[in-house]
């Protein structure tokens, strides 16, 4: 998170004494990423952060796999996944491969009885339906529909919905998630080609601080495991903090798209990226303008990279029969490309109204026992043609 961010209170020099009001210290906390060589924060709490009254028990939520060697393109009807109340409980995984797990949530509920902490990964949420705040310990984000919340590993939070009818999509990533270098200038500023910045940002407010002792439970997610630990303090007991390692949200309907005279490449609608993955976001966006321009994508091949489509609003005009919750998977190893009449109904076309969350991987990815559940298993004859019957 290439910006600074305060809230609270904080002493003037760092790993000097923090006094309360009674005269006892305040108990500092560094909270970073890739030892102490990756974005952190400084965080003042009012009790110790490491009180653990009990360990609890533990489940294995290591997806089981299915297919581990795919070349089929498959398309899933996501909207199947059946709601449930609890909010982990209702993440279903879908892909995976050694940097990242792809998943749908459907939480009918909030996580209110306890906390969450991923220990293994930073995770990014993006929210298809329905409203509510991220409460996390370095302050609370108000979200909405069309929201990408980016929560880093190692935040305890949970999350709170205003209503019953949530649609998430789920990313955890083992390499922290960063914004695209190339937008960025030498000191981190997002740069004026960039297709957002700092400003489209949303960051932490209402720093929630509890002074409250009793039986907290956090549940903590290590090595595909979730473990249960009781700790003797509320986690949100955070007076203050600052620093560059914080959770934040951006909007999908803030992108800017990059367009040109002819049909510009997928990586112009990125907008977030890993060592083993990118995240791009397609928005609404006005056509190529060369006279001769055929808007739609040209045929490619996916040699280096995994493509998953999850299709958010709007007529995504490459492809025929695809609607809000269902996702595409293009593996790598063939090609793929628009759909039969796609490349010729573009021509003349001058803009495009379509949402959509694309994730390129750059290694294969495994599919779930879920995610086949899921398959509608004729996605990959949709390219045929009576002529080729």
């Amino acid at each position: 998170m290439p910006v600074y961010h305060r809230l609270g209170q904080i002493p003037p020099k760092r790993h000097t004494q923090f006094r309360k009001p009674n005269g006892e210290l305040y108990y500092e906390q560094l909270f970073g990423t890739v030892g102490f060589d990756g974005m952190s924060s400084l965080m003042y709490h009012l009790h110790r952060p490491t009180i653990i009254r009990s360990m609890g028990e533990t489940l294995d939520l290591r997806p089981q796999i299915a297919v581990q060697h795919n070349i089929t393109p498959r398309r899933y009807q996501g909207f199947q996944v059946q709601p449930v109340s609890d909010y982990l409980n209702s993440r279903v995984p879908l892909f995976v491969n050694n940097e990242i797990t792809m998943g749908l949530a459907a939480p009918s509920g909030s996580s209110q009885d306890y906390f969450y902490k991923n220990a293994d990964a930073d995770e990014l949420v993006f929210v298809h339906r329905g409203t509510g705040t991220l409460r996390t310990q370095l302050g609370n984000i108000a979200f909405e529909k069309g929201d990408y919340l980016l929560v880093p590993r190692g935040m305890i939070h949970c999350f709170e919905f205003d209503g019953i009818d949530n649609r998430l999509l789920y990313l955890e990533s083992h390499d922290p998630l960063y914004t695209p270098k190339r937008y960025r200038n030498w000191f981190g500023q997002l740069l004026e080609h960039s297709p957002y910045c700092e400003r489209d940002y949303k960051l932490p407010t209402e720093l929630e601080t509890h002074d409250t002792k009793g039986s907290f439970e956090i549940k903590i997610r290590k090595q595909g495991i979730l473990h249960s630990v009781t700790y003797a303090s509320h986690p949100f007991d955070v007076v203050g903090y600052d620093g560059y390692n914080f959770p934040y949200g951006f909007s999908i309907y803030n992108f800017e798209p990059i367009t040109g005279r002819v049909h510009q490449p997928p990586p112009v609608h990125q907008t977030f990226e890993s060592k083993g993955f990118v995240v791009c976001s397609f928005c609404p966006r006005l056509y190529d303008y060369h006279p001769l321009s055929i808007p739609a994508p040209y045929n490619h091949s996916n040699i280096d990279s995994e493509e998953i489509l999850y299709y958010v609003d709007g007529d995504f005009m490459s492809r025929n029969d695809i609607g809000p919750g269902q996702i595409t998977l293009h593996p790598g190893g063939i090609p793929h490309g628009p759909h039969p009449g796609a490349y010729e109904r573009s021509i003349g076309k001058t803009s495009t109204d379509e949402y959509a969350v694309m994730i390129d991987t750059f290694r294969p990815l495994a599919i779930t026992q879920q995610a086949m559940a899921l398959d509608d298993g004729t996605y990959y004859r949709s390219w045929m043609e009576s002529a080729y019957e």
